[in-house]
């Protein structure tokens, strides 16, 4: 499938959300979403954690499956579609689902993503290049994909031999970004983008996002406070959704039960 917008660079996918919900064996993980947002954008799912924020960016990159409502993206109608939704959409920074083999070092996550991108990624074509051709296209792949999610190996204490475990947070984040990209998604959702980081970090976080918004990619973003200059989409639960006052904590807690249980199927898919 064509990802490009016929100038080189990615073509973003639309959003449109109808009253979308998420119900498990516990009860609702989000319920009551509208969105509609157009190639390009930056979407924030905003709210506390627990509220199912994580759940509704998988199921908008075709990861989960909703129970209520309706909802298209990247012109796919789901749940009919969430397979090849699936092809055109990516996510990063996913606990349980993203997560990298802490003793293998950067470049080898790097080269392995370039390799299943042009084992499964490519067209006939490609996989008959010459092998140097090839080669060379998948350095310049990874080339791409590091300028784009900001992470200058050089910078890193060993380089590409650096290890997952010594990476800092928001090196991490950037490889993460960096391995997801590689595919050129037109659809990327970005998990927990504002956790562990110093405000300077949570800035530069933003602008990264931003830049590949501005590219074409269509950005979802998992956030606790949305940024103004977002299509900002809260999964806060009013006092009737969550029990009230008194049933508050309770249901945080069933919340975020039902987010693991939610991420664990999601896993597996």
């Amino acid at each position: 499938m064509d990802r490009t917008d016929g100038t080189g660079g990615t073509a973003g996918a639309d959003v449109e959300a109808g009253d979308l919900g998420l119900e498990g064996p516990r009860g609702w993980v989000f319920r009551h979403v509208t969105l509609d947002a157009g190639p390009g954008s930056l979407i924030a799912l905003e709210g506390p954690s627990g509220s199912g924020r994580t759940s509704l960016l998988l199921t908008l990159t075709g990861r989960m499956k909703p129970t209520e409502g309706v909802a298209t993206v990247a012109g796919f109608k789901l749940p009919r579609h969430m397979a090849a939704l699936r092809r055109v959409s990516a996510v990063a920074n996913v606990a349980g689902v993203t997560d990298p083999e802490p003793a293998l070092t950067v470049g080898e996550h790097l080269r392995e993503r370039a390799l299943l991108e042009h084992r499964f990624g490519g067209s006939l074509r490609e996989v008959l290049r010459p092998r140097a051709q090839r080669a060379h296209e998948a350095r310049l792949r990874v080339d791409a994909a590091l300028a784009a999610a900001g992470l200058d190996l050089e910078s890193l204490p060993k380089g590409s031999r650096t290890a997952v475990r010594d990476l800092e947070r928001i090196q991490e984040l950037r490889l993460s970004v960096a391995l997801a990209v590689m595919g050129r998604p037109r659809l990327l959702g970005v998990d927990d983008v504002d956790v562990k980081l110093s405000d300077t970090e949570r800035a530069d976080v933003w602008e990264l996002l931003r830049s590949l918004a501005r590219a074409g990619t269509t950005v979802l973003a998992v956030c606790r406070t949305a940024p103004e200059d977002c299509v900002a989409v809260s999964t806060r639960r009013s006092d009737d959704e969550s029990g009230g006052t008194s049933d508050r904590k309770s249901g945080r807690k069933s919340d975020r039960k039902e987010e693991a249980d939610a991420l664990a199927e999601a896993g597996r898919a």
